[in-house]
């Protein structure tokens, strides 16, 4: 797990792991594609 010092840290952070969470990781549910293609294409 990651500590961070500042507020605007932990945010640059969480965008960077939301980012990769949506555009990314491939999903199983969504039959092995990224939230982004199956919802934003």
């Amino acid at each position: 797990m990651n500590e961070y010092q500042t507020v605007p840290e932990l945010r640059s952070g969480l965008k960077r792991y939301f980012e990769f969470y949506n555009q990314e990781r491939l999903h199983q549910s969504l039959g092995y594609k990224t939230p982004s293609e199956v919802h934003f294409v």
